[in-house]
């Protein structure tokens, strides 16, 4: 299926420029009103780097394993990169679920912090690894018979 590998380049490529029009939206004409990365904007960065890892799964899965069962380490790769987008959503919006350093009050807004840039930063690797692993891991399709 050639046109899901497509579809996954696609995607990917869609969350590579959501998640650039979300770190940069001066680059899109856009002025950003606050000093900081607010929650839209952080909604942006994640909407993307979920798209990316997706379209990036998507890719791997119909180029190199169509028609394959996922063996036991593809699988662990799955969920490592879904765990990782999960780790990195909930570390970037601790302050806004209520269990930050810097919760939301009736005289500060939420504050995206060091500590949750890096826990961000970590989850988006850990995502990273896990579509490593997932593309190194696989069962190799069956070679052509040598001349």
């Amino acid at each position: 299926m050639i046109g899901l590998a497509q579809f996954g380049i696609a995607i990917g490529a869609l969350g590579v420029v959501l998640t650039f029009m979300s770190l940069f939206p001066g680059a899109i004409g856009m002025n950003n009103p606050t000093a900081g990365i607010g929650i839209v904007q952080f909604a942006g960065i994640m909407s993307g780097f979920m798209l990316l890892i997706m379209g990036a799964l998507l890719y791997v899965k119909f180029t190199f394993y169509e028609g394959r069962v996922a063996g036991l380490a593809q699988q662990i790769g799955i969920r490592l990169a879904l765990t990782g987008l999960v780790l990195a959503a909930m570390v970037g919006l601790a302050d806004i679920f209520g269990f930050g350093s810097h919760p939301r009050s009736l005289e500060s807004d939420a504050f995206f912090g060091p500590l949750q840039a890096i826990g961000t930063l970590v989850g988006f690797a850990m995502s990273s690894l896990g579509v490593v692993v997932y593309a190194l891991t696989g069962t190799p399709p069956d070679e052509p018979p040598k001349p």
